[in-house]
């Protein structure tokens, strides 16, 4: 390793603990490494940038195999590049999959108009035709159930999921499928059911305590809703089974103040649980009839609340999502509708790259048929997923460039022509020491 000069990666971010130790991350490789109090000094020096040119000691070494220094010969640039071009894989894909697009909640923040249905015939016999040719080229599939509220139209959840499952194994495919609901309908026994169709990650959200949640996320009757979803989970808390559910909270001014407590009460049922996992976000335009009317958070509020709420979390005993560690991943904070092997299947047939803002036309990418054949219109495809760091240097300058691309929320750069930055890396230190606080608690 002589005659060769080592500098710090570009994709390097240093925070430290509570303690003082140091946490590295590496955007490139997905290293997060602690550094003890003895090392700290070394490894401060070891990545000053006017580099190293002699043998590398045993902790450099441990350094260069993490990634956190790079030889002199190494173009950071062309890596990053290579890494994007792996997003364009033909044996993987992703569908977000609307098997119904009515719902029996009416939030208040809600941005859909749920004018269509259940699934047509039609559609679930395309979807079944396209995934039948598609299955044996791939890899790997992913499928994300989404709605509306996909459980009320579980009987189609269940039909396609039996000839997925049955392909999948067939031809050596590995399968995993999420589900984002509303948790009403999310039975301790329709969960097992669900979990045998390979769907283990579910997102339910819960926006506070009973009245908070209920004045928030009501029936379309108005009839409340949080003990149902509460009770639900605490009866599928009782299974041995491994899955993992994130509660996410939305929050805007209305709820602000109630989160904490709500807090205290969810780590009275979950604390210890790792299967059971918040996540905090604040409540958006997302293109809602209603947009104008809502209490968002101005942005500062609702950066500085997404990690404060999660920290409170975490010290009573609750997990935070496994979601913030892989959006730190390489790759890991390129959103679906980014990636060009990812689509949304309305329940109508109509292909989507978001799913968020249905009615915009530059949303409206293709249509699939019932014979199986999946039309896609290039150009509109095009502006979803080469809108990131191709063009935008300060994404190709920024430490984070691996992990997201420039690619955070396309739709947030196709609307407003800015740069769509994750929370994660504008709270980097932050971040890295909440994860640090969570595996040290449950070392």
């Amino acid at each position: 390793m002589s005659n060769m000069k080592w500098f710090p990666s570009r994709f390097n971010a240093i925070s430290q603990t509570e303690n003082g130790e140091l946490i590295l991350y590496n955007s490139y490789t997905g290293a997060i490494g602690v550094v003890t109090e003895e090392e700290k000094k070394d490894v401060l020096q070891a990545l000053k940038r006017s580099g190293i040119d002699r043998d590398l000691s045993p902790i450099e070494k441990t350094l260069a195999e993490c990634g956190f220094l790079v030889s002199e010969r190494t173009n950071e640039e062309k890596r990053a590049q290579f890494l994007h071009q792996t997003l364009h894989r033909t044996d993987t894909m992703h569908l977000i999959v609307l098997p119904t697009e009515t719902c029996n909640f009416r939030c208040t923040y809600c941005y859909q108009d749920f004018l269509r249905g259940n699934m047509s015939r039609d559609v679930i016999n395309g979807l079944k035709h396209f995934l039948k040719n598609k299955i044996p080229k791939l890899e790997h599939l992913t499928v994300s159930w989404f709605g509306g509220e996909p459980l009320l139209a579980y009987d189609i959840i269940e039909e396609l999921s039996e000839e997925i499952v049955e392909w999948a194994d067939r031809h050596g495919v590995t399968y995993q499928a999420e589900m984002s609901t509303n948790g009403y309908f999310l039975s301790k026994q329709t969960f097992q059911n669900l979990l045998k169709y390979k769907v283990n990650r579910f997102m339910v959200t819960l926006d506070g305590s009973k009245d908070v949640h209920d004045s928030r996320r009501a029936l379309t009757n108005r009839g409340a809703t949080y003990e149902t979803i509460i009770n639900h989970l605490l009866d599928i808390q009782t299974l041995d089974d491994s899955f993992e559910i994130y509660i996410r909270i939305n929050f805007d001014e209305d709820n602000l103040s109630h989160i904490p407590r709500f807090l205290e009460e969810l780590a009275g049922y979950f604390a210890g649980d790792s299967r059971f996992q918040i996540f905090c976000r604040p409540v958006g335009k997302w293109g809602g009839a209603n947009d104008e009317n809502l209490p968002i958070c101005d942005h500062r509020t609702a950066e500085t609340k997404i990690w404060e709420f999660t920290e409170f979390g975490i010290h009573r005993g609750l997990n935070m999502s496994s979601i913030i560690e892989s959006m730190l991943m390489p790759s890991g904070a390129v959103c679906y509708a980014a990636k060009p092997h990812s689509f949304v299947i309305g329940a109508n047939g109509q292909v989507y790259k978001c799913t968020c803002f249905f009615d915009e036309e530059y949303n409206h990418v293709g249509w699939l048929h019932a014979d199986g054949t999946m039309e896609i219109d290039f150009d509109k495809l095009a502006l979803w997923v080469t809108s990131g760091e191709e063009q935008d240097e300060h994404c190709q300058a920024c430490f984070f460039r691996p992990a997201c691309q420039g690619n955070h929320c396309p739709l947030y750069r196709i609307r407003k022509g800015k740069r769509p930055c994750p929370y994660e890396k504008r709270k980097i230190k932050q971040v890295l020491r909440l994860i640090h606080a969570q595996q040290s608690k449950t070392k």
